[in-house]
Formats: structure tokens, C-alpha cells, sequence
């Protein structure tokens, strides 16, 4: 079946990532359909190469402290999935650990078990998909940053360590500084290595386990215990495939929401809170 030749001022524009491009086949959706497939392989690799980055600072003696702030925020959020299906099934929340070194935890009487166990890296999986979608486009990543902004925050009523804030406040002037950087473009750079972050936060989970024996268990090792049939290397392979999954599912949706190019992107930040 022989596909319709169009002229190209009449096929939709194609966004690329870190760039864009305007699809301009003057042959048939094929090609576009092409160069979709195409546009995949500049965020796989930039996801990859932060993935990398992350791993080496979560895990080189010395360098972890220097991303302690969004450790908290990464830890703070699954430990709040944990807590919110908690209340949820009925349960009731003892105890809360937030700490950049021993890990996350959160002692819970009562409530569904499996429930509350998957809700964590269900929940930092999912949130760290809408990140990533943010890193398609400013204005999504500007209305992020106020989500980023307040997580930051928020660990530190458990904090004491005087480093720890010190970075934290350092974080959040590079965010407030991003929002100055041509109408906030560099935000976009932000929310993706957060989501990412967040996404593979099985990954770190079992990192912590294996090389630097957490006094909090990860939560694959919860799972091993709850159905000891299935050991937690397993448990932990399903888990990264799921998150491998759904990052997948957000980037082809980022893809097909986020149509637009540098210049629209630019005149709709702009009148966002314009800086």
C-alpha cells in the first residue's frame, strides 16, 4: 500500500531531546515515523550517562555527601508512599527513619503488608517518571521546580547535620538561579537527573545493601522476607524491570505530549512567572 505524499509544511513538528527537530519528509509518515525512533536515542543516552553519575556519587566514599540533598528528597518521598498506603489499609505508623547514610524506613503496625511494601518504589518510580516528562518542556519543568523546591525543604526538620543544610541550601540557589537562565531552560537539565534519580531508586536501594550494609534493609530484602520462596536478587531484578518499564512508557509520552520547538517552548516559559 503506497502511503500519501504531503508537502512538508504539513506534517506536525517532531521534538527531539535534548534538541528538536521539525520532521520534514516530503515522501510519507514513514520517515517520521523514523525519525520518532530516532529521537529515542539522545534521552536513552542522556538518562544512561546520568544513571552512571548517580550511581558513582551514591556510592563513592566521599562524594556521597555531596548529593545528600536529594538523597533525602529521593528517600523522603518513597518513605512517604510507604506512610500514605500505611494510613491507607488501616495501618498505623510507629517510627520514620530519613537518613542519607543507614537509608530509609518505616516501622508500621497493622495495615496491608504487600501493599505498603510495593507502594515505595511503585511511588518513586512513577514520581520520578513525571520528572523526566518535565525535562521535555520548560513550563512543565518551571511548575516542577516548585514541587523540587519544597522537597528539598522538607527533610530537614530531621536533619541536624550542619553540611547536609549547607548543601541543601546550595541546592536550592542552583534551582532559584536556573529560573534566570534563559527563561529557565536549564530547569529542564534539573528534573531529569531528579527523576532519573528517583526512577532507579531500587537500584541505589540494593547499592546501599550490597556495598555499604545499611542498617535499613532495602526494600527487595522486605520482599525476600515477606515471601521467602523468592530471594531478593529476584525481587530485585523484577523491580528494576518494572522501573526500566515505566521510564520507558513516560519517555514515549513525554515524546507525543511535548511537540514543540526551542522557540515555542521559549515565547511559553516566558510568560510563565517570566524572569
Amino acid at each position: 500500500m503506497l502511503l500519501p505524499r504531503l508537502p512538508a509544511h504539513s506534517l506536525p513538528p517532531l521534538r527531539l531531546f535534548p534538541g528538536y527537530c521539525r520532521c520534514l519528509c516530503s515522501t510519507s509518515y514513514a520517515r517520521c515515523q523514523f525519525h520518532l525512533s530516532a529521537a529515542l536515542l539522545p534521552l536513552s543516552t542522556q538518562i544512561v550517562v546520568y544513571a552512571v553519575v548517580i550511581f558513582a556519587f551514591w556510592n563513592i566514599p566521599g562524594a556521597r555527601v555531596v548529593i545528600n540533598p536529594l538523597k533525602l528528597f529521593t528517600i523522603g518521598w518513597h518513605e512517604l508512599c510507604h506512610i500514605s498506603l500505611a494510613i491507607l489499609t488501616g495501618g498505623s505508623v510507629m517510627k520514620v527513619c530519613i537518613d542519607p547514610d543507614m537509608g530509609g524506613a518505616t516501622i508500621v503496625s497493622g495495615g496491608h503488608p504487600p501493599t505498603i511494601l510495593a507502594a515505595g518504589y511503585v511511588g518513586s518510580t512513577i514520581f520520578g517518571g513525571l520528572f523526566i516528562m518535565a525535562g521535555f518542556d520548560t513550563l512543565v519543568s518551571k511548575i516542577m521546580s516548585f514541587v523540587l523546591g519544597v522537597g528539598l525543604i522538607a527533610p530537614l526538620a530531621l536533619v541536624r547535620n550542619k553540611l547536609t543544610i549547607l548543601l541543601t541550601v546550595l541546592y536550592e540557589g542552583l534551582l532559584v538561579g536556573f529560573w534566570f537562565i534563559d527563561h529557565a531552560q536549564a530547569l529542564r537539565w534539573y528534573c531529569l537527573f531528579v527523576g532519573v534519580m528517583n526512577a532507579l531508586y531500587v537500584v541505589w536501594d540494593i547499592a546501599d545493601d550490597k556495598y555499604f550494609r545499611k542498617a535499613n534493609d532495602s526494600d527487595a530484602t522486605q520482599w525476600a522476607l515477606l515471601c521467602p520462596r523468592i530471594p531478593a536478587h529476584i525481587w530485585a531484578t523484577l523491580w528494576i524491570l518494572f522501573e526500566i518499564a515505566v521510564i520507558t512508557g513516560f519517555v514515549l509520552l513525554g515524546i507525543a505530549a511535548f511537540k514543540r520547538t526551542p522557540q515555542e517552548m521559549y515565547d511559553e516559559a516566558s510568560h510563565f512567572l517570566p524572569t
